[in-house]
């Protein structure tokens, strides 16, 4: 007797998706569970980075380095702003190293998942590893900023302050912070494309509110509470704590770290709940 159509079944059908059953956790499992795809992904951002270029990874020193002489000439000079008793240059870079990173690396993250709208649309995978690529790659140019930073050092003859242990930890505050806010801007850019147009008037207000310029010592004792609330001015004022002993990390940048960690996390959450519907309206 011949089978029926239902006896002779059919072939599964496999749907490809995001967990369900932990939707609301934060997915940092998944993000372990495909690294291997996170290091081909950060590979393809270093490439596509310095791909047809003339200066190659020379960028990666040629932006904080011409911002240090802007920086120099307007505000140590002409405005004499004070700098902790170092040489303005020196100051500026210290803290140019570190933005520079946040900054290029917030412009890519956000955009990083409109960018690769075809692989989103094509293949499952924990969408977070995009802006996360965006970040480690650019681990790439904060070391070589900082290796020319050292020899600036040397060239003013600023001994490297006994706190250089801390450097790391710094580095890794502000892959979070760049990270945290990646998130947050890559999700709402799938659904509202003006974000890559805000992107960059944020990042011009962000710069004069972190004290790349001048000294968080500047800031009156009674907002600096409400300061801190800027993630950047911990990172900022702890790279320069680290490299050149001052000035001393305030007390406000204690809620730097935790605005860090709090946009982390609700990151996380935010971007894990919106990622089911991001191949659909990208």
């Amino acid at each position: 007797m011949p089978k029926s159509l239902s006896d002779a079944g059919s072939p599964p059908v496999v749907h490809i998706g995001p967990p369900t059953r932990r939707w609301r956790g934060l997915g940092v499992r998944a993000l372990l569970e495909y690294h291997e795809l996170l290091y081909f992904l950060v590979l393809r951002v270093v490439k596509l980075r310095y791909k047809q270029t003339a200066f190659g990874a020379a960028w990666a020193v040629l932006q904080p380095l011409l911002a240090m002489v802007a920086f120099t000439l307007i505000f140590g000079r002409l405005a004499r702003l004070p700098s902790d008793g170092l040489p303005y240059a020196v100051f500026a870079y210290a803290a140019l190293v570190p933005w520079t990173y946040f900054a290029n690396t917030l412009t890519q993250a956000s955009n990083s998942l409109v960018d690769n709208e075809r692989m989103l649309t094509k293949v499952y995978f924990p969408r977070a590893l995009l802006p996360l690529a965006s970040v480690i790659a650019g681990l790439l140019d904060l070391v070589i900023a900082v290796v020319v930073l050292f020899g600036l050092l040397i060239a003013y003859r600023v001994p490297v302050s006994a706190n250089v242990w801390a450097l790391p930890i710094f580095v890794l505050l502000g892959a979070l912070a760049a990270f945290a806010v990646g998130l947050w801007l890559a999700a709402l850019n799938v659904r509202y494309r003006d974000v890559r147009h805000a992107v960059p008037f944020l990042i011009q207000f962000w710069l004069f509110v972190t004290p790349v310029a001048y000294s968080s010592g500047l800031v009156p004792p009674r907002w600096r509470l409400w300061y801190g609330l800027n993630p950047m001015v911990g990172v900022v004022d702890g790279f320069r704590w680290s490299l050149l002993g001052r000035p001393e990390v305030p007390g406000s940048a204690a809620v730097s770290y935790l605005m860090v960690l709090a946009l982390l996390l609700g990151g996380l959450s935010y971007f894990r709940r919106t990622e089911r519907t991001f191949a659909d309206i990208i």
